[in-house]
């Protein structure tokens, strides 16, 4: 420490700085903000004015919530880091204040008999037909977790989103209504209940979905079908897809070429997706059978190597749209994002099977 630098008292610095003097002290204990100098025979800690940017910073971060933690992460990590925290923990944010926001109209509106306005969206009965076709795929079947067995439908900010996950994959599908009334909306419907709403809207022009808080309906075809809505609590997908690694990797394939290779495997306990320069070899993780290599358009350097369930990877290849897929590869043991290349509505993320340091290598 520079001998010149003025020194401030605790009291001294908690007023300039906005925190109390107890704040300060927690905070030296627990490392994220120690005193510039200690008194070795009082004990009394002093700070110096270089100081106060920090703890105003961190003064900002326990306003907002942010756990102690992740506090220091921000503080002390690299950039990316940093940002990954604060985006995960604004997203939090968001989830409780929808969370709260939906509690307490539901308390206005038994306290003064007022009914809130259905939500009301008008989509194309084949685009709903699509959604319901891509997603349903994704969705689990665990007694133990019925909520898994459910597509969540959001209608918010001038969409509607359809998202399903078993846990081990989660598909996203995002589409830009015809027409939205009203306030946002959200239900949860059984796979299958979805998976026939989808066959009967595929025959309509128009299909509106009208959603109560507790309870949701179809027009369309000239008929109203009645949507029994679950009460099960779905998995906080946004904070799964905030807490993604950006990815190391991305490639963009020949859709059905890679499904093709995939089926090529066989009965694989695994299928490899190695990537290498312009190239994606696929080959079974037993190397029993020859590797078929396809064309990869990519960005990022280096090789990648993951491993995937071969039939959960062709459900995630035979749901998407267009000709090509975009594959986004963060780490090994992290989920593989698989997009629609040219429709990035739609969104898959699979996750990986461990392999031995030597299965699936380029050759």
């Amino acid at each position: 420490m520079d001998s010149t630098a003025e020194l401030l008292s605790i009291s001294a610095f908690a007023r300039r700085v906005g925190l109390t003097p107890s704040a300060l002290r927690f905070y030296d204990d627990c490392r994220v903000l120690p005193p510039a100098s200690v008194d070795g025979t009082t004990g009394y800690r002093y700070y110096t004015p270089d100081q106060e940017e920090r703890a105003a910073l961190l003064r900002g971060l326990r306003a907002a919530g942010v756990p102690l933690a992740e506090v220091a992460v921000v503080l002390d990590g690299p950039g990316s880091e940093a940002r990954t925290v604060l985006e995960r923990h604004r997203e939090r944010v968001r989830e409780r204040t929808r969370a709260a926001d939906a509690a307490i109209e539901s308390v206005l509106r038994s306290l003064d008999g007022s009914r809130t306005p259905p939500a009301e969206v008008t989509l194309g009965g084949v685009e709903l037909a699509s959604a319901a076709r891509q997603v349903v795929p994704a969705a689990g079947a665990d007694e133990r977790y019925p909520a898994v067995g459910c597509v969540l439908i959001e209608i918010e900010d001038g969409e509607i989103r359809f998202v399903a996950t078993d846990r081990y994959r989660l598909s996203l599908r995002t589409l830009r209504p015809l027409a939205v009334k009203g306030p946002p909306g959200r239900l949860l419907l059984a796979a299958e209940v979805l998976a026939g709403l989808g066959g009967w809207a595929a025959r309509a022009a128009e299909v509106t979905l009208e959603v109560h808080p507790d309870a949701a309906r179809a027009h369309g075809l000239g008929e109203v079908r009645e949507l029994p809505v679950s009460r099960e609590r779905f998995p906080g997908y946004r904070e799964m897809l905030s807490a993604l690694t950006p990815p190391a990797h991305r490639a963009v394939v020949d859709r059905a070429e890679l499904a093709g290779a995939v089926e090529r495997c066989g009965p694989a306990r695994a299928v490899v997706l190695a990537l290498a320069g312009d190239r994606l070899s696929v080959s079974p993780v037993d190397g029993l059978s020859r590797a078929v290599v396809l064309t990869a358009v990519r960005q990022g350097a280096g090789s990648a190597r993951v491993g995937f369930d071969p039939a959960v990877l062709l459900s995630a290849l035979e749901s998407s749209v267009g000709p090509d897929v975009l594959l986004e590869i963060a780490t090994p043991a992290e989920p593989v994002v698989v997009r629609s290349a040219d429709q990035g509505g739609f969104t898959t993320l699979v996750m990986p099977v461990a392999l031995g340091p030597k299965e699936g290598a380029l050759s």
